[in-house]
């Protein structure tokens, strides 16, 4: 057998299997029942504000700082160019803050409650805060919107994402328990069914050397095909679906180009958005806009996986060598086939089902995987083996035993639920019921989602378990630079007055100045190379001076 690799803390994962780094962001579908005419941004600000009540997270302590904008750059795309901001859409201007105005809060908040639960000294309202997980829970546009710390493999993605959804239940729950304020309702799902799509985006990191037009070529035919493993479901055909059915993603019919810029118009199956949040000579974050929010943990845990893994096929140079006819057409045409026989053009002439594209791209990754040592159960890199064996399984399923498939992949799942309906009463897929069940799926609250009645009743499978996915929502993940981020956030935010992907920003009496401290490097800044520090100060100021190599003395004012 080949020995598992090793690696020293901060160094590189193992190549070549489903490790990587990688995270999740997911804007939540919000709506507000009695209150159907409520500004959504509004609503999404009291959301965050809610949760910060939750925690206590204010200034004076607690778990949360200010995110901090500097080092943003939305409008740089990977083909070589920056997108002049006069000629962006205003969506894609994510480097600002997101406002509202006095009038505006005092209509959401009302104005005596401003004054006692705002979030600083003039009264602003909090709407972007940086938590204990090395997380990030803000206002995007009219969402609410958390941002999973990173994390180094697909089972950890599944716990921080799922712990997204504790932390915006319980700004929920909060929100309820005021009688003063209108409940507000939390969706983890992509559409309103009236036009209007918000996103699940998934980052990769990835080295800088790997050409773009790689990465293109590579991932096309798989995101064409990815989504009969870990799409959500839907209700309705069409962006505003009023055309009656059901199809495998949410998300296929909103998108309008094969390459581009965009995530909220003329959205593009490959994002070319070049904002690295690391060492920009030495990196790239591959942001994937494509994907659909998943409440199926086996769903979720293949579509980091299985994209990991498609990744170091491609960073090899050994992606299948096939390309899509109209990649556009050929994505909606597969999602809206639930038979999964429907064939996608090939340029080279051939035809051949979403079934047979993943296939390809498992052999390929399994070959990759096992030439690189890392795929073995027992000496391999601990994660490889696992999503290679569930995906092949997977597939296997969707092809010969489909009920067995309808227990993780969740557009079944929810597929399969909707005809017992459809059967018990006669309904046609134009009948609005079912666009409320498919809304009903994906209620965050687990007395009011069907996902999660499904899951209390064992018939959704888990990849990890309640206990893993609670402390995920308390503590960072220990083997990248969002334990530094998320233990300096816990331990010291009346000091912390801004932190972002990579840097964390000091305000320590005696100092003079504020202290950055930047963490561009993803592997850096774990439990194994910072634990220590933080076990021995309990203060900012000599955790500051040690980590900056000054013994215990500040620098001179």
């Amino acid at each position: 057998m080949t020995a598992r690799p090793e690696r020293a803390p901060g160094s590189a994962l193992p190549s070549g299997g489903a490790m990587r780094v990688m995270g999740s962001e997911t804007e939540y579908g919000i709506h507000a029942p009695s209150a159907p005419g409520a500004n959504a941004t509004m609503m999404s600000a009291r959301v965050i504000q809610a949760y910060a009540q939750v925690t206590r997270q204010r200034a004076a302590g607690g778990a949360e700082t200010r995110w901090d904008y500097t080092d943003e750059e939305p409008l740089h795309d990977a083909r070589g160019w920056t997108v002049e901001r006069t000629s962006a859409d205003p969506s894609q201007l994510t480097d600002q803050p997101p406002v509202l105005d006095a009038e505006a809060i005092a209509m959401a908040y009302g104005r005596d409650e401003l004054d006692h639960d705002g979030d600083d000294e003039s009264g602003s309202l909090l709407m972007n805060m940086v938590l204990g997980n090395g997380a990030r829970l803000y206002v995007d546009h009219a969402h609410p919107e958390y941002s999973s710390p990173e994390v180094t493999n697909p089972r950890d993605a599944v716990a921080w994402d799922a712990a997204g959804d504790l932390v915006v239940l319980a700004a929920v729950r909060r929100l309820a328990a005021d009688p003063t304020l209108p409940p507000i309702n939390l969706y983890k799902n992509n559409t309103d069914n009236k036009s209007v799509s918000y996103g699940s985006h998934e980052n990769y990191l990835m080295p800088r050397s790997v050409p773009f037009g790689d990465i293109v070529r590579g991932l096309t035919p798989f995101f064409v095909s990815r989504q009969i493993v870990c799409g959500a479901g839907r209700v309705g055909l069409g962006q505003d679906s009023s055309r009656p059915g059901y199809q495998i993603s949410q998300r296929a019919d909103f998108f309008e180009a094969e390459v581009g810029l965009e995530t909220t118009i003329r959205r593009p199956i490959i994002n070319t958005r070049d904002e690295p949040h690391a060492t920009a000579d030495k990196y790239r974050r591959l942001h994937v806009i494509i994907g659909d929010a998943n409440l199926s943990q086996t769903s979720n845990y293949l579509k980091f996986g299985t994209t990991a893994m498609v990744l170091s096929l491609i960073e090899a140079g050994l992606a299948p060598k096939v390309e899509v006819h109209e990649p556009v057409a050929a994505l909606q045409a597969v999602s809206h086939d639930t038979s999964l026989t429907a064939t996608i053009r090939l340029l080279d002439g051939r035809r051949v089902t979403a079934l047979d594209l993943q296939w390809m791209y498992h052999e390929a990754a399994a070959k990759l995987s096992q030439d690189a040592g890392v795929a073995d159960a027992v000496d391999g890199d601990g994660h490889t083996h696992a999503v290679l064996e569930r995906w092949a399984a997977t597939l296997s399923q969707l092809d010969n035993n489909r009920d067995a498939a309808a227990s993780s992949v969740e557009w079944l799942a929810k597929l399969s639920l909707l005809e017992g309906y459809r059967q018990r009463d006669g309904l046609n897929w134009d009948n609005a019921r079912l666009g409320l069940i498919d809304l009903q799926w994906a209620d965050i609250r687990p007395e009011k989602g069907l996902y999660h009645r499904l899951l209390s009743r064992n018939r959704m499978q888990r990849i990890v378990d309640g206990q893993a996915i609670a402390r995920a929502v308390a503590e960072p993940p220990s083997d990248t630079r969002a334990y530094f981020r998320g233990r300096c956030v816990s331990s010291f935010s009346k000091d912390v007055v801004g932190a972002s992907w990579d840097s964390v920003i000091f305000d320590v009496p005696g100092y003079g100045r504020l202290q950055r401290v930047p963490t561009r490097e993803p592997l850096r800044g774990t439990e194994a190379l910072t634990g220590g520090l933080f076990a021995r100060h309990h203060e900012a100021a000599p955790f500051l001076a040690e980590l900056l190599g000054l013994g215990t003395t500040p620098p001179p004012g």
